[in-house]
């Protein structure tokens, strides 16, 4: 049963939103070559444990040739109050259990009448499964003008297998 009236749902496109992770799933089948990629882009968010429900704060990834780097808006979030971990040596989790400076609307002479301004939440947690090629000892995170980088090296990639002629005797 959905929120949303049937006619809106048939007419948009907002019933095929809701069908996204099967045509992942699908588009992963039909080719075989580029499916693991589709599918290490759908896990690094959804099936990797990611707590969306504490504090959603989204994020970008992006991936170069050396290095994969995660970046979240955390505005107004003081650098002491936010943690880069790795759980399991492949699952790096970023949280924070902080407090706004103005979270509760006061301020030390008045009271804020309103509260618009995007703030992240002061309290998130954001769980990513590393693909295999990551360096987990190569991680590196920096606070500055309210974004979040983490960056996770790569792996050197490993060696092209050596051929050994046989001789026919």
């Amino acid at each position: 049963m959905s929120f949303l009236p049937e006619s809106l749902l048939l007419d948009s496109g907002i019933s095929n939103l809701l069908h996204i992770p099967e045509a992942l799933e699908r588009m992963a089948a039909f080719q075989p070559a580029r499916g693991h990629e589709v599918q290490r882009i759908y896990d690094a968010g959804s099936r990797a444990g990611d707590d969306r429900g504490i504090g959603n704060v989204p994020v970008d990834i992006l991936e170069t040739s050396k290095s994969y780097t995660f970046f979240l808006d955390v505005p107004g979030l003081p650098k002491s109050e936010i943690q880069v971990n790795l759980e399991n040596d492949k699952i790096l989790v970023i949280r924070s259990n902080g407090k706004r400076k103005r979270e509760d609307g006061e301020e030390e002479d008045g009271k804020y009448l309103r509260l618009e301004r995007k703030a992240a939440p002061p309290r998130f947690t954001r769980k990513f499964r590393l693909p295999y090629d990551s360096n987990t000892s190569g991680i590196t995170a920096k606070c500055e003008d309210g974004v979040l980088t983490v960056v996770v090296e790569k792996l050197p990639p490993p060696p092209e297998p050596k051929t050994v002629e046989v001789a026919v005797v």
